[in-house]
């Protein structure tokens, strides 16, 4: 479940909280989809939901000597603010944020972690992957 819906939340007081345990797929790199799991704790503030957590997938890569495709283990540590597009009262829409490239709440009021998870996860991908510490790259050469 990467969606989540957080019309209760929006109609709560600022600070009310909620721990949400996460377990979804995501296509991270385009090929194919990868398991996404943990918990994430949503905060309520005055002007959106801030998420926290820490999430773990893994993603097919090439290791980077041996060329070898193997599954890279991955943690997420997700910190982000989502603001809701409509007004949970009254069903008006609000203004879009200010800031550029924030997630936002949906008309349903769904909170969808997919798009956060997908960036996270690109970053979190080594430069050089190794398929294991001690790999000797292409032997025969």
């Amino acid at each position: 479940m990467l969606e989540i819906n957080v019309s209760q939340m929006l109609k709560g007081s600022i600070g009310t909280e909620k721990v949400v345990t996460v377990n979804g797929t995501v296509d991270i790199t385009g090929f194919g989809e990868s398991v996404v799991e943990g918990n994430v704790r949503l905060t309520r503030t005055n002007r959106s939901i801030l998420v926290r957590g820490t999430l773990k997938t893994a993603v097919e890569v090439s290791c980077a000597r041996c060329l070898a495709d193997f599954s890279c283990p991955l943690t997420l540590n997700i910190e982000e603010e989502y603001f809701p597009m409509t007004d949970v009262n009254t069903g008006v829409p609000l203004p879009e944020p200010e800031e550029p490239g924030s997630f936002i709440i949906d008309e349903h009021l769904i909170l969808d972690l997919s798009e956060a998870v997908r960036q996270y996860a690109l970053m979190a991908i080594p430069m050089k992957p190794l398929c294991r510490q001690d790999c000797t790259g292409i032997s025969g050469y």
